[in-house]
């Protein structure tokens, strides 16, 4: 296994309270495996994500859990053995590329930095980057652009080139494509597909359950800082278990369907003061239609229990008094 995430708890401490971004969040992901994140905004897709780079804001706290990297648990290296790893190791793609490049600074000399910092020498480094720049489909001559000389498209496929460097184990893309057109899109994903071709694991973070069916091995559903589901695609897809992941799946529109689009209805918990026992029950159709459920979904956390090999749900419906 390359990756494991162990009982992973992250808090961020604010004027308004402590908010509970992510809770006791359990998952692996092995060699070649593209594992994908879905759920609503605040769910703890990104929190995760982040913290598995340990790269939480300065007003979160990783509480408790274990990041297993190849035998590391990479929230007890120090700064020096993490700047081994990030970048070589594992890369990141973040949501919004104009955060993570220096607006200052020519794109080119971002790049051959990466590059230097891990050992390669600055000639070479040269050379890799516009090799990098053809792979993504740019000119060499990008090199010597700004960031905010490129399209959203562009920066974005800057930002891959920049993962592809030492073709890293695990690459982990946040929303890599939001905010950009849906042919852009198209490509975007097929580079990060070249790049598991290659053997590279991903950790892809995404609201769009299918673009996570259409590419994903495995899927992994969040809800208010809670994992709530995970298997592979088949198994969610056609065998949803959890209320919110059919939620999720029913509230995708068919174009060869005329069914209706189904919102879900409520929104998400403030995690400064999550609900008691599952945080979906206030909006879930299931413990709204069932009288046994009362006391139970709305008082005791589920547990996370594997109803069929390599399928896991944290619900009280399954393996449980509600069952």
């Amino acid at each position: 296994m390359l990756l494991e995430v162990k009982n992973l708890s992250i808090y961020y401490y604010t004027l308004a309270g402590v908010v509970k971004g992510a809770e006791k969040v359990t998952f692996s992901i092995g060699r070649g495996e593209w594992v994908t994140f879905v759920g609503e905004s605040g769910s703890g897709k990104s929190t995760v994500a982040h913290a598995v780079m340990n790269l939480v804001p300065s007003s979160g706290k990783i509480v408790s859990g274990e990041v297993i990297f190849e035998g590391k648990d990479l929230l007890k290296l120090s700064k020096d053995e993490l700047r081994q790893i990030r970048g070589k190791d594992i890369s990141m793609i973040f949501q919004d590329p104009m955060t993570s490049l220096d607006p200052l600074r020519k794109v080119g000399d971002q790049m051959v930095e990466v590059m230097t910092v891990h050992g390669i020498e600055e000639d070479e480094a040269k050379e890799r980057a516009k090799e990098l720049l053809e792979k993504v489909n740019l000119p060499p001559d990008r090199l010597d652009y700004y960031p905010h000389q490129l399209s959203g498209g562009q920066r974005q496929r800057i930002s891959i080139a920049m993962a592809m460097a030492f073709n890293p184990k695990l690459l982990i893309a946040d929303e890599p494509t939001t905010a950009l057109d849906v042919i852009v899109q198209d490509s975007i994903m097929d580079l990060i597909d070249a790049l598991k071709a290659e053997g590279t694991s991903i950790y892809f973070v995404t609201h769009d359950i299918s673009l996570a069916a259409e590419r994903s091995d495995k899927i992994a559903v969040m809800y208010a800082g809670k994992l709530v589901e995970f298997g592979t695609v088949e198994q969610i897809v056609e065998n949803p278990l959890h209320p919110y992941t059919k939620a999720l799946i029913e509230a995708v529109p068919d174009l060869w369907k005329e069914s209706e689009v189904r919102a879900i209805p409520g929104y998400p918990p403030d995690l400064r003061n999550p609900p008691p026992g599952c945080r979906f029950h206030p909006r879930c159709p299931v413990f709204r239609e069932r009288s046994a459920l009362k006391g139970l979904c709305d008082s005791r956390e589920p547990e996370m229990i594997e109803y069929e090999k390599g399928h896991f749900v944290a619900c009280h419906l399954y393996g449980g008094a509600g069952e």
